[in-house]
């Protein structure tokens, strides 16, 4: 197989201000090598020596990493502690007034919540499944809208040694149904109907519909917050949120559990079709999750830090339910979406509450460029102080306005590349430390050892593309799929790579300052007349054009090039048609062809108001390729947030 190409050039680069610097938790290049230099000389030292700092250990560890059934690695396994005490309980002595959560409700109703406060909420909750008979190791499915609530689930079940497993709220029933199979659930916690945008999502309904399904034998009861008030149908095995605490003490011990005991199982999809129950540890999961808050968020006592994203992906287990809380960070959580009531909803709330640190999705951003490139500048953003971006690569166009338009010139911006597998970040920059480049994710964390490799596991060039992988062990990567080691071993160590190395699952290359750029899924590769191409270049060519708001790409079969190229474009203004469409299509494709060259020249540019995305910003690109290649959906399309867009972008061939 011929290496995937590199076509994207950029040239731009963006160093640290000097005032950044100065205060940043790693400062300067030099700190950042000696952290790297000190892992390469003593790989598990390094990690033990933070574990030992940052962990408060119930039973401190001896061993740090046992790779004797490798790739089923334990770091730290003979020590104890309790994820949810290293949150809540820790911060009682030294701040237990201080602000946890500002909750900003979809009509605009603002709760705040203190450490004093959630750590009470948590305790009674936990008591609360207890009385329901969940013990240590039983399985809680969450399926729950973003709230404090669901917080609180969580950090009740890693307090009481419950294992939680959060289905996104915008899931369907089916979806949902698998979900509690796979698992094994003993309870679902879920509330009567969730609010997004100003609209009812019926969660309580969903989860009797997956119950009706069949086969959730192990499921004994229901636990439902009320959110809404509005009716829903009531079962024996249902019981109210408020019912459930009721009386209950405001504290619990908790569960001093093995450093490698699971913490959750996130599903993820699979190529097959059957999710993947991601398995992550406490200890080494904890660890990579403040890690990256104190190197890549720069984390300050005094931050407002928000992440965008709903607790149903890794990022909202990360970057709200954990790493936040175990550094005792005060955290927006926002229960509706960008442009309700008003497409400056988050540009109001960076305003109202002073964030300091936006944490949010490229899709996220090309949206709100798309429905006003200039709103920013009708609010206050001085308060911010540092960007990131998350869940794919950014287009470098949308990295320069999010710089320029919301940073103001002054924030850095952490692109930030990992994955549900890996935990927390992996490659991102260091904001005091490395200079930055639109679009690439910079240098490896401290301790990190990625490489890009090609099908041998041989080493690439530099400015070659091929398999990002990440060649040691490392404490916050998952631990096996549930119920399913084979699956584990076969997707993530593959025996071609010695049976020990992770491939992540997407094509990266290397430039000339060993910067990665992040090119695209394995399986997103385009091969256009033998040239691979990764999807993502393609994308930021596109996008780089003035008229362009978002684009995505994809391949469909091509009998004499192997592959033809198909963009689904959303343009900044009224989506063209006829003439005027025709006019675009050629205008966008002599365009790409100056970009990067004519071998990637999309063949064929459909225009769509948007794109087809799940509710949390992501692009579906597999239903993209059965449309472009003119086959029947049959993939579930319950979760996306415009299902009407499907048609349209069949329509629109030009």
């Amino acid at each position: 197989m011929a290496n995937i190409e590199s076509i994207l050039t950029e040239t731009r680069v963006f160093p640290p201000s000097e005032s950044f610097k100065q205060q940043a938790n790693v400062s300067g290049m030099q700190a950042y090598q000696a952290l790297c230099q000190e892992a390469a000389q003593d790989y598990t030292g390094f990690w033990a020596k933070r574990a030992r700092s940052m962990i408060q250990w119930h039973k401190p560890f001896t061993q740090t990493l046992d790779e004797s059934a490798a790739p089923f690695y334990k770091w730290f396994h003979d020590g104890e502690l309790n994820v949810s005490a290293n949150c809540l309980d820790k911060h009682l002595q030294t701040q237990p007034n201080k602000t946890a959560i500002i909750f900003e409700a979809d009509d605009g109703q603002v709760t705040t919540v203190s450490y004093q406060d959630l750590y009470q909420r948590v305790c009674q909750f936990s008591n609360g499944l207890k009385s329901l008979g969940v013990q240590n190791g039983d399985r809680v499915i969450v399926y729950m809208p973003m709230s404090v609530e669901a917080v609180v689930a969580m950090q009740a079940c890693a307090r009481i040694g419950a294992i939680h497993s959060v289905v996104f709220g915008g899931f369907s029933a089916k979806s949902l149904q698998e979900r509690i199979v796979d698992a094994g659930a003993k309870v679902v916690i879920t509330a009567d109907e969730g609010l997004r945008g100003g609209k009812s999502v019926h969660l309580k309904a969903a989860v009797d519909e997956a119950i009706a399904m069949g086969d959730c034998t192990s499921l004994e009861r229901v636990v439902v917050y009320k959110r809404t008030g509005n009716p829903v149908q009531w079962q024996a095995r249902d019981v109210w949120w408020n019912d459930l605490v009721q009386g209950q003490p405001d504290s619990c011990e908790p569960a001093w559990v093995n450093a490698e005991h699971p913490l959750f199982i996130l599903y993820t999809s699979g190529s097959t079709g059957k999710p993947k129950g991601v398995q992550h540890s406490s200890a080494g999961y904890l660890l990579g999750a403040m890690l990256s808050m104190q190197w890549v968020f720069d984390y300050k006592p005094n931050d407002v830090y928000w992440c965008t994203a709903d607790v149903g992906w890794i990022t909202g287990h990360t970057y709200v339910a954990y790493g936040p809380l175990a550094m005792g960070a005060t955290m927006l959580m926002f229960e509706g979406i960008p442009t309700y009531p008003h497409s400056g909803r988050f540009w109001e709330l960076i305003q109202k509450h002073n964030v300091t640190t936006f944490y949010t999705a490229p899709t996220a951003i090309r949206s709100l460029i798309k429905l006003g490139a200039d709103l920013p500048k009708q609010y206050d953003l001085s308060s911010l102080r540092l960007l990131g971006t998350v869940g794919e690569p950014i287009n470098p166009e949308a990295w320069m306005w999010y710089h320029e338009v919301v940073g103001q010139q002054r924030c850095p911006i952490v692109d930030t590349w990992w994955q549900t597998e890996t935990g927390c970040n992996m490659i991102a920059p260091l904001p005091g430390a490395v200079p930055t480049k639109p679009g690439s994710c910079t240098l490896p964390l401290p301790g990190i050892q990625a490489a890009i490799v090609d099908e041998q596991g041989g080493p690439v060039e530099k400015g070659q593309g091929g398999f990002l992988v990440i060649q040691r062990p490392f404490p916050s990567q998952l631990r096996t799929l549930w119920g399913d080691p084979e699956r584990f071993k076969k997707t993530y160590f593959p025996p071609e790579l010695g049976g020990k190395v992770y491939l992540a699952g997407d094509s990266s290359h290397r430039d000339a300052d060993g910067y990665f750029w992040i090119m695209g899924r394995i399986d997103d590769v385009l091969n256009v007349s033998g040239h691979r191409l990764g999807t993502m270049e393609v994308e930021s060519a596109l996008v780089a054009n003035p008229l362009v708001a978002e684009a995505a790409v994809v391949g469909k079969p091509h009998e004499i090039k192997g592959e033809a190229i198909v963009a689904f474009v959303v343009l900044k203004g009224a989506r063209p048609e006829g003439d005027a469409a025709k006019k675009i299509v050629a205008e966008l494709r002599e365009w790409v062809g100056k970009e990067i060259g004519p071998i990637a020249k999309p063949d064929e540019i459909r225009f769509g108001d948007n794109l087809p995305k799940t509710r949390s910003g992501k692009i579906m690109r597999r239903l993209l390729r059965v449309i472009a290649r003119g086959e029947e959906i049959t993939q579930d399309v319950s979760t996306l947030e415009n299902p009407a867009i499907l048609e349209q972008l069949k329509q629109s061939v030009c």
